[in-house]
């Protein structure tokens, strides 16, 4: 797999990222878009090193299938401030990162197609309605407004916090929840793009557009085939949206939600934690993952040369 290092201009600022391919062209390629956090190309941050987007270039190239992927604005070798920027400013930079990939030579501007995982996949719910793209593919996303998403998933940590003692964890569990809807008051009555609670800054303007992001409103905008992909241990968003989405998307559609699958995504034959993250990001995503990708991938794009790939 060759890789070169690009530059994309997005409004006043210069992303950067990694094209990666296989030497030949045109041909068919992917746009990857990580999740939410300070994010680099590769799905890493300082803290925990996800490396999604890297596994999944190295799957889609061996298929025939280039790849873009990018360091989020603030992070890595990109310009801009990360805490100050919004999730439509996200968008806006998915947005110059298609249109980038496009003009490139490699590139079969006819065949591309975009792959969002978590925070990444409501982006690519956003970019569905582009007529000219091949397909998108949804990895752990939702189809509820970002608010929900903080609901539900506050309400299902709660639930997997360890009960050595019923009484005790019942009221924890109450001021576990009680204590994020606060926060999250805070946040909308804001107007700063940033702000503390806690001693701790936060992207505000990031959360407050975020929660009001209806991505079941976008995918019913789809204009071609849509991929869903969720794990059944994830516990940051609903396995069962993958049924929602299947609700509103009028273009062909395919979900999965894969057995033992996590957020990450990664296999966990366990209880599904978040403190096991640090655990599960030591292995490689699930092979499952990159086939279920890839195979689809490759029959929606319709591509010889891919289809000769192994």
């Amino acid at each position: 797999m060759a890789e070169t290092d690009i530059s994309i201009p997005s409004g006043p600022i210069q992303l950067r990222g990694t094209l990666a391919a296989d030497g030949h062209a045109p041909g068919p390629a992917a746009l990857l878009i990580s999740g939410s956090g300070p994010i680099d190309r590769d799905s890493n941050t300082k803290r925990l090193r996800l490396d999604v987007m890297r596994q999944l270039a190295e799957h889609l190239t061996a298929s025939g299938i280039a790849s873009l992927r990018y360091d989020k604005r603030g992070v890595g070798a990109s310009q801009g401030d990360y805490l100050s920027t919004g999730f439509h400013d996200n968008i806006s930079d998915a947005r110059a990162a298609l249109h980038l990939l496009r003009s490139r030579p490699e590139v079969d501007a006819k065949q591309v197609m975009v792959v969002g995982h978590s925070e990444g996949a409501l982006i690519a719910s956003d970019l569905a309605a582009d007529d000219d793209l091949a397909g998108v593919v949804l990895l752990a996303g939702a189809a509820r407004n970002g608010k929900e998403v903080i609901s539900w998933l506050s309400r299902k940590v709660a639930r997997l916090l360890p009960k050595p003692a019923q009484g005790i964890m019942k009221v924890f569990r109450q001021y576990f929840v009680r204590t994020h809807s606060k926060r999250l008051d805070r946040i909308e009555q804001s107007s700063d793009d940033v702000i503390r609670i806690q001693f701790v800054k936060l992207n505000a303007k990031w959360f407050r557009e975020f929660m009001t992001f209806d991505p079941a409103e976008a995918l019913r905008q789809a204009a071609g085939p849509v991929l869903a992909i969720t794990g059944s241990k994830d516990i940051q968003v609903d396995p069962a949206d993958v049924d929602l989405m299947e609700e509103v998307v009028s273009t062909p559609f395919t979900g999965h939600v894969v057995d033992d699958l996590t957020h990450l995504p990664r296999r966990e034959p366990g209880q599904p934690s978040l403190g096991n993250y640090k655990k599960q990001a030591r292995r490689s995503i699930d092979p499952r993952v990159g086939r279920l990708i890839t195979d689809w991938a490759t029959a929606i794009l319709g591509s010889d040369r891919a289809k000769q790939h192994p």
